[in-house]
């Protein structure tokens, strides 16, 4: 038996029946969030020097 899910993401129109809104499930909304916060951690960090993994395993013994 399989179980088909309905579309969780729901919108409220206008009167002409312009997408104005979006109702999503919780889990989605804070799964976004999240990823927002990590893109902001990327750009944040773009400039940062990097290194090799054999140069960080150095600094970390």
């Amino acid at each position: 038996m399989s179980i088909i899910k309905a579309n969780p993401i729901q919108y409220i129109t206008s009167e002409s029946g312009e997408k104005i809104s979006v109702i999503l499930p919780i889990e989605e909304y804070n799964k976004m969030i999240e990823d927002l916060h990590d893109l902001a951690v990327i750009a944040e960090r773009k400039n940062e020097n990097t290194f090799s993994l054999s140069d960080m395993k150095k600094l970390l013994q």
